[in-house]
């Protein structure tokens, strides 16, 4: 007796869900992400108008000077939603940890000169707070933002700031033994010290910028373009080169991570440029105001680093970021 086994192929009835097929087509297969992505905000039928702001729905396009004829027009170059997200932060936490674990177990930081563990103590352990502004700005970001095009983005953000505060203040333990002695002064310094106060300000009058988009401008495409070259570039770079490699290791998350958010700052708001001229005024007018806010504030900073070259360096990360908003169509 012989069996004969006959495989069948099923043609699917379907390729992708309704909202997802009314913009690629139904017979076009969408990918997770767009499956993610497309039209999963609520436009309609809406329970109530919040209390705080009656005058808006829950979610609403005119929080924003910025208009699009479709929300959903922006999109992730680093094809994210959840479970990308999750895997792709999975694999930077992995190295993270290894380079931690590294340096733990074998003291390394105690074998640092310390002038130099003063330098990073006074340097890159107060800017988790920082980093902590950053985290509430994109949480506002995600609240009253349009369109899970953008919210899920700045979601992640979100996270990853979080994720970014938590490892500096890691840095601060490793130096400390576990004591929180050094993360009490960086707090000290972060409020009391001259140095800090201009970029403190900078950060307090972010939190009370209204148009989410205006905050988009300021924080991650401003506010980052300008710091994480200045301290995590070059600094991160001198501090190589003086014998303190081991910060680059714990900070090679933060290193990674700015590369890869670029992509899609940058992509969101060529987007957001080529959509309309008013647009494209908006977005430079924030973009020029926020550049010398951020420039000013952080000029204190940059001396407490450089010394006799904070110009020099100030100008250098200046001439980076508008090489950058040049290219994405915005006038300086």
């Amino acid at each position: 007796m012989s069996v004969e086994i006959k495989t069948t192929a099923i043609e699917p009835v379907r390729q992708t869900f309704s909202n997802v097929a009314r913009r690629l087509g139904a017979d076009k297969p969408a990918s997770r992400y767009q499956e993610a992505t497309f039209d999963m905000q609520s436009d309609c039928n809406f329970h109530y108008r919040p209390l705080w702001e009656p005058e808006y729905e829950l979610y609403d396009t005119r929080r924003t000077a910025i208009q699009m004829k479709d929300w959903y027009s922006f999109k992730d170059p680093r094809q994210f939603y959840y479970g990308a997200y999750v895997m792709n932060r999975s694999k930077l936490q992995d190295t993270a940890e290894k380079n931690f674990d590294f340096v733990e177990k074998r003291g390394v930081l105690a074998g640092l000169p310390k002038g130099l563990l003063r330098r990073i103590k006074a340097i890159i352990l107060p800017l988790r707070h920082l980093e902590w502004a950053a985290n509430t700005n994109n949480c506002y970001m995600t609240a009253y933002g349009y369109g899970t095009a953008i919210t899920q983005g700045t979601m992640y953000n979100t996270m990853d700031r979080l994720g970014i505060a938590q490892y500096l203040s890691r840095i601060g333990l490793l130096i400390d033994g576990n004591t929180g002695e050094s993360l009490t002064l960086a707090k000290e310094s972060w409020l009391n010290e001259p140095v800090w106060q201009p970029l403190r300000k900078l950060a307090e009058d972010t939190f009370v910028v209204k148009d989410w988009f205006e905050l988009f401008v300021a924080q991650n495409l401003v506010l980052d373009g300008l710091i994480y070259p200045l301290v995590y570039g070059r600094f991160g770079g001198e501090l190589s080169q003086q014998g303190g490699v081991v910060v680059s290791m714990l900070t090679e998350f933060m290193d990674a991570w700015f590369a890869e958010n670029v992509k899609w700052v940058d992509a969101t708001i060529k987007t957001a440029v080529a959509e309309s001229l008013e647009n494209k005024r908006v977005l430079s007018a924030w973009a020029r105001d926020w550049t010398v806010r951020a420039t000013d504030a952080l000029a204190p900073l940059a001396k407490l680093i450089y010394f006799e070259d904070a110009q020099a360096a100030m100008d250098e990360i200046q001439t980076g970021l508008k090489a950058r908003l040049s290219k994405l169509g915005l006038e300086a």
